[in-house]
């Protein structure tokens, strides 16, 4: 049941929080930290003024100082369901060679429609499983519940083997499709949802599915975002530093989604995502995230960019 005093959410995350266990050489000495779709997407969000909540589940090993430091970021966590008995979802990340390996160490419990509340009222809600956590159900009852459902489809793609090892299979049921508004894809996930033999056709499936809206992340390379079949190439925002890059794509979809309930232009709003994940990167984990002035600095620099580039 949700508790918070707020009538109305900007922003609902829905999915497992992480506590990633990052490896990288350019991390002098390794740590555990919060991750997660509901930390990094909440938190950008809320940096630009959206008032966020998250529906999760962690277990017993959820850290009281990790439900402290969400909460002191404006994080509403009514929705959160600490499970006594389990253990958390825990990844371990290794970076090297322009590549991420992925190992699940352990997960926390499925994300049911009962875990939703029928109370809930939300402007926009993104659905961001990381371990095949969100039943087709969860999101279909999802779908009746706001006015713009968002997806990034990672968690339903992802396979693990017997050691957690994480490797890309394929979308099991398409049909989830047609309940999106707003799909969110890395690129080298993008195959594993629609099979298609270049990016115009996958975008054409997409669309015929019933989905408005297409972003898909490119990194440094920036982004392609896609609107009832217009096409455009969004600038990448440069950080002064690039330390880790775990969790710049959920702080992407998170800022974009701040903007796009207010009604901002579609390549604004898509900015304003480069230009968060900007931030994100500049630390390690969840320790960096762009005040709304120096997000809207950054973005509008890109913002600029684009519109030279379409003249």
């Amino acid at each position: 049941m949700f508790l918070s005093c707020i009538e109305m959410f900007d922003l609902t995350t829905v999915g497992h929080f992480a506590i990633d266990f990052i490896i990288s050489p350019k991390i002098a000495r390794s740590e555990t930290t919060l991750g997660g779709p509901p930390t990094f997407s909440s938190i950008a969000a809320k940096k630009l003024g959206a008032d966020v909540t998250v529906i999760s589940k962690v277990g017993g090993d959820f850290s009281s100082e990790y439900i402290d430091w969400l909460i002191e970021n404006g994080v509403d966590l009514s929705g959160l369901k600490r499970v006594s008995d389990a253990l958390s979802t825990r990844f371990i990340l290794k970076y090297g060679k322009g590549k991420r390996r992925l190992q699940l160490r352990s997960r926390a419990p499925s994300i049911e429609p009962s875990d939703i509340p029928e109370s809930l009222e939300s402007r926009a809600i993104h659905a961001a499983p990381i371990a095949n956590e969100l039943p087709v159900e969860t999101i279909s009852k999802l779908r009746n519940l706001t006015e713009i459902l968002s997806l990034d489809p990672q968690g339903l793609v992802r396979e693990f083997d017997n050691e957690g090892n994480v490797k890309f299979g394929r979308l099991r049921d398409h049909q989830v499709l047609k309940n999106i508004d707003i799909f969110k894809s890395a690129m080298n996930e993008l195959n594993s949802v629609v099979e298609a033999a270049d990016i115009p056709f996958t975008f054409k499936k997409l669309h015929e599915y019933g989905v408005e809206t297409i972003i898909v992340t490119k990194g440094m390379n920036g982004s392609i975002l896609s609107q009832k079949g217009k096409v455009y190439a969004i600038p990448a925002c440069r950080p002064k530093v690039f330390a880790d890059a775990t969790g710049a794509g959920d702080a992407f979809i998170g800022a974009f989604l701040a903007e796009y309930i207010r009604g901002e232009d579609i390549t604004w709003c898509a900015c304003v995502g480069s230009a968060a994940a900007s931030f994100v990167v500049e630390g390690i984990g969840s320790s960096r995230f762009g005040e709304k002035r120096e997000v809207y600095e950054r973005a509008s620099e890109a913002f600029e960019r684009l519109k030279a580039s379409n003249l």
